[in-house]
């Protein structure tokens, strides 16, 4: 049976820290993982330790080159997905990310769906030299996202709010 408590690591592509908490698995699905940060959860951001204000729903999918973040209100991005490598389980109490700076958010108010941070992850394609393959998963994974957000794409129409509603 799966731990209830999964540790989420998500490292940048030189190994440094990006983020690290613990989450509530919720369930799992033909999309993937689905799991719950309720507000309080300790975790760790940039090296740094943090506390998570506002609760939200992780779907680590199965096979995918991106995560997406599922969020109440007051957060003004309704769905913030980043774009990083496919899971890498270490037994069924963590999961292991590479965070590859990309990331697609659909906004609350306006419906609005931006790609972020491109800037970024063209410095880092060649600070750390991302091979040819992680950049065309990595552009293809955005430009996915870019029109799932933006066409009602399940999950990221409403069926994420039947797990948002476990941790808000």
């Amino acid at each position: 049976m799966p731990s209830d408590v999964v540790r989420v690591v998500y490292r940048k592509y030189d190994g440094s820290a990006h983020r690290d908490y613990p989450a509530r698995r919720l369930a799992e699905d033909d999309l993937g993982v689905w799991l719950g940060v309720p507000a309080g959860t300790s975790s760790v951001y940039h090296g740094r330790p943090s506390v998570e204000q506002i609760p939200f729903v992780l779907l680590v999918p199965h096979h995918a080159w991106w995560t997406g973040m599922f969020n109440p209100p007051p957060r003004t991005s309704e769905v913030y997905c980043d774009i990083a490598s496919p899971a890498r389980w270490e037994g069924d109490d963590t999961v292991h990310l590479i965070d590859l700076d990309l990331d697609v958010v659909r906004r609350r108010e306006t419906g609005l769906v931006e790609l972020r941070d491109e800037d970024e992850f063209a410095e880092h394609r060649t600070r750390f030299g991302y091979p040819d393959e992680l950049v065309a998963a990595a552009e293809a994974a955005a430009e996915w996202l870019f029109g799932a957000l933006g066409d009602g794409t399940e999950p990221f129409a409403t069926s994420y709010r039947k797990w948002l509603a476990l941790v808000v």
